[in-house]
């Protein structure tokens, strides 16, 4: 179980950094108690932080999902769901080209930073000023979904809702896994994240696109790449996709699915013959917060239409 590492600097003090993990029968209970032994924002002994600024669209989702909303003053132009997220809070910029003056702007007493928020020059200003930070991990397995989950209820004192939050996504990625576990044949999936002059940025082993892909029972034919990186046309020819995936609403980097199968690359693949495109949305698809389990049995679904993939009785719907 792992929590969020706290930061701050105040006069006198040097810059603090903890990362406290305890054995899976703890609660998030003591857990939190013990964070507040530390003086910290949000635990048992402490004030709950009541201006909060979110980054990460993941971070945002748990808020909501936990009933904080009231709580944030700011969140990152990630934070797509729920649609109001956007419209109801001040926007802090994207998750990894933060202003620094346009977060200290809103006062806030918790900022929350999902890993990869930056840049590195504005948190540290951030933390300069005072204001606690909370790095939040952003994991991609059914465990490290349901830590995240738990990491932000400890860092707003709202561990024990947190704690149902996390029971009830990994009761939903057990479903998932029952589910997965009728698959005879596993389909072959490429990941497209953008397709500009030719040139096929895809998502390989360790991107998120790879563990939404394994956890829908399906093969990623990129796991030669590490990361998001271009993928030559030979190499996509070689992969032999059955389906090509890719985000819904991705304005700088949209393709129809004539446009895409009639490029070299794809035209002689099985996914071009039969048209298989599944376009979803990004943060639905690739946020790995409560809503992943539903989003991987959606994605499940649309690779194997003849399976009748059933809905999952235990995870938040989109």
């Amino acid at each position: 179980m792992r929590f969020p590492t706290l930061l701050s600097d105040r006069p006198g003090r040097r810059p603090a950094g903890r990362e406290l993990s305890a054995a899976i029968g703890l609660s998030l209970l003591a857990a939190a108690s013990l964070l507040g032994a530390f003086g910290l924002p949000g635990t048992a002994f402490g004030q709950a932080p009541q201006r909060i600024v979110a980054v990460g669209g993941v971070v945002t989702e748990v808020m909501y999902a936990l009933g904080l909303q009231d709580r944030l003053v700011g969140v990152d132009s990630t934070s797509q769901f729920p649609a109001g997220a956007l419209r109801d809070k001040a926007n802090v910029g994207y998750v990894r080209a933060l202003s620094a003056e346009g977060v200290l702007s809103l006062k806030p007493s918790l900022v929350m930073l999902i890993d990869g928020a930056g840049p590195p020059g504005a948190v540290s200003l951030l933390a300069e000023t005072g204001v606690t930070i909370a790095r939040i991990p952003d994991e991609t397995s059914p465990e490290g979904v349901a830590a995240k989950i738990e990491a932000i209820g400890a860092a707003v004192g709202a561990a024990a809702p947190a704690a149902r939050l996390a029971a009830q996504t990994r009761a939903g990625f057990a479903e998932l896994a029952t589910l997965r576990s009728g698959i005879a044949k596993p389909r072959r999936v490429l990941f497209v994240l953008s397709v500009q002059n030719g040139r096929v940025m895809v998502g390989g082993r360790n991107s998120s696109a790879d563990a939404i892909i394994r956890q829908a029972g399906a093969v990623n034919v990129a796991d030669g790449i590490e990361g998001y990186k271009t993928m030559t046309d030979e190499a996509i020819m070689a992969g032999a996709p059955d389906v090509v995936l890719m985000m819904s609403h991705n304005v700088n980097h949209a393709t129809s699915p004539d446009a895409l199968f009639a490029m070299p690359a794809f035209a002689e693949t099985p996914a071009a013959r039969q048209k298989r495109l599944i376009a979803m949305d990004g943060l639905y698809l690739l946020g790995f917060g409560p809503r992943t389990p539903a989003a991987a049995r959606d994605l499940m679904a649309a690779i194997y239409p003849e399976a009748s993939i059933p809905p999952l009785k235990t995870a938040q719907a989109q």
